[in-house]
């Protein structure tokens, strides 16, 4: 079989078949896949020196044969599931070429120091299913151009610093631990010399979350996996450094909330796998910070069936972009009355015409408040004024009774500030002077800081009388105006004599007609007038005096108060 160029004897048995093999070689490709043999004897492929594909997988083999030490073209080379136990440094010394190394799912539990020295060519090597303890050094000589490493069900639990810094060159690397991880290797240790890592597969790796800083090294990531850990309090700033990030996989790792996504940046994502979690609700929002998302898979967690989903699940019926896995079989586990219901059952109508329907009332009932508010300050805001001092008054005039307080003053003098003059001077030295009245003044016994109004219906209803000091300025100023209405609403309530009406300045009957509650006390009332008096001040004062005298009873033709015929 000299031209022979590629030999297939795939779940053959050939008898004698090392004999045979001698023949071929100009074989550039043989495979010895499943033929049960236990070793393949020295000397059968020496020959085949163009030999650039080998593959012995499936069989029975206890160590690497010997004539591949004599394969100097050989590229690509499978050994995969024998019974290998060890490999020595002489087992790939001449085999320079080789890009693609496959041990899978053999017995080795450690390797030598100068195992890999020679293949710095290698690109693939899949160590995965062994029974590695330690690396021993193994990766930092040779293998300086080695892009796809899978060290994936090993044991490996004294792995030490160091022991990944030969792998510059790296792009895949996946371990998937038999085991939980270990704790003499920090996670930056491990990765800061694979600055061209782009995929990482990690799972039972990591007892909780990576550290924020684990991947800064790590610029060229795009595809991270990490599975069977505790990711719960993930850091949103671990994926800082990961701006090319394109597929993301924390498929069982008790993630409770995407909420972490909101500060992630993760803007080139476009694979997310959050399965076999505990992700209840779900806030749609998070989506605007993934804008080239097209592939989610949410299955197997316990979605909540209820208005707070409501976004969620909208964004899942009509979002056009990314494929949702499955998304009409994912179930309810909460409420207890939703277990069992489909997610995207649920009617979410109910939750968004509550709220059209609190927006429209809301909306009516601020608008009609608005307009009756409106027409109440416009026609009616006097009338409301008057309405609320007079319960005012009547609650304080019930509490007094209740309590049954005694007056503290004789009279309240209401007056104007620019009158204040005339009060100090000729008021006061009159009556408290000379007829030791008590007098209540509000610039002198109101207290301070309470309210004016509180202040003025104490003082209206803690002394005997009001004297109001009637001038043109007195009518016109708001808080005087407010004092008279209080005087006369206790007047209307008790039925008493408790108003003395004393004008300070001629104001005749037609400057009045503005005032109607002033001009009608003065057509029913007699009143006290300063200006008539000029002369005979003494007599003036006697007369307010006798007024103070007086009963509660009310007398409208009490000739002790004189004023203008026919005001």
């Amino acid at each position: 079989m000299p031209t022979l160029k590629k030999l297939d004897l795939h779940w053959s048995k050939v008898p004698n078949m090392s004999v045979k093999l001698v023949a071929c070689s100009q074989l550039s490709e043989l495979d010895l896949s499943s033929t049960s043999m236990t070793e393949l004897s020295k000397g059968s492929i020496r020959l085949m020196k163009k030999l650039r594909f080998l593959t012995l997988e499936t069989n029975l083999l206890t160590k690497v044969p010997d004539d591949i030490r004599t394969l100097s073209s050989l590229k690509i080379l499978n050994i995969g599931d024998n019974i290998i136990s060890e490999l020595s440094c002489e087992d790939f010394t001449n085999t320079t070429r080789l890009r693609e190394l496959d041990l899978h799912t053999n017995h080795i539990a450690n390797l030598d120091r100068c195992v890999f020295e020679s293949l710095n060519d290698l690109k693939v090597l899949d160590m995965s299913n062994n029974l590695l303890w330690t690396l021993e050094g193994a990766f930092k000589i040779g293998l300086k151009n080695l892009e796809f490493l899978d060290l994936s069900n090993n044991v490996l639990l004294l792995l030490e610093k160091g022991d990944f810094q030969g792998l510059g060159s790296l792009k895949h690397l996946d371990v998937v631990w038999k085991h939980k991880a270990f704790d003499g290797l920090s996670n930056l240790e491990m990765l800061q010399a694979m600055k061209h890592l782009e995929d990482f597969t990690a799972e039972n790796f990591y007892i909780s979350a990576p550290d924020v800083d684990t991947f800064q090294y790590n610029r060229q990531l795009k595809s991270l996996t990490i599975r069977q850990t505790d990711l719960s309090d993930l850091d949103p700033g671990l994926f800082q450094p990961m701006p090319h990030l394109q597929v993301l996989d924390f498929s069982e790792t008790k993630i409770k909330s995407l909420d972490f996504l909101f500060q992630a940046d993760l803007f080139a994502l476009r694979c997310l796998k959050l399965s076999d979690n505990e992700i209840t609700v779900i806030n749609e929002m998070v989506f605007q910070f993934l804008p080239a998302l097209t592939y989610l898979d949410l299955q197997n967690n316990p979605f909540t069936c209820d208005c707070s989903n409501a976004g969620f699940i909208q964004w899942v019926k009509n979002n056009n972009q990314t494929q949702v896995v499955n998304a009409y079989q994912y179930t309810c586990s909460f409420p207890v009355a939703e277990q069992g219901n489909k997610l995207l059952d649920f009617d979410i109508q109910s939750c968004w015409m509550d709220v059209s329907f609190l927006c429209f009332i809301s909306s009516t009932c601020l608008v009609v408040l608005t307009l009756l508010a409106s027409f109440i300050y416009h026609f009616l805001r006097w009338q409301l004024a008057y309405a609320y001092h007079l319960f005012r008054a009547f609650q304080y005039d019930s509490r007094r009774r209740k309590a049954g307080a005694q007056h503290r003053y004789d009279a309240f003098i209401s007056y104007n500030v620019h009158d204040e003059a005339w009060v100090y001077q000729e008021m006061l030295p009159a009556l408290e002077g000379e007829q030791c009245w008590r007098l209540c003044l509000h610039h002198r016994d109101f207290q301070p800081g309470k309210p004016i109004v509180e202040n003025i219906t104490d003082a209206i209803y803690g002394s005997r009388k009001t004297i109001c000091v009637i001038t043109r300025r007195y009518l016109q100023s708001e808080w005087c105006s407010r004092e008279i209405q209080m005087a006369s609403f206790r007047l209307f309530d008790e039925q008493k004599d408790v108003l003395v009406l004393l004008f300070l300045e001629d104001i005749p009957a037609h400057q009045l007609s503005p005032y109607y509650r002033m001009r009608k006390m003065v057509k029913k009332r007699t009143y006290l007038s300063w200006p008539q008096a000029a002369q005979h001040t003494g007599v003036f004062w006697q007369n307010v005096g006798r007024a103070l005298e007086t009963g509660d009873t009310p007398n409208e033709t009490d000739d002790l108060l004189t004023g203008p015929a026919g005001r």
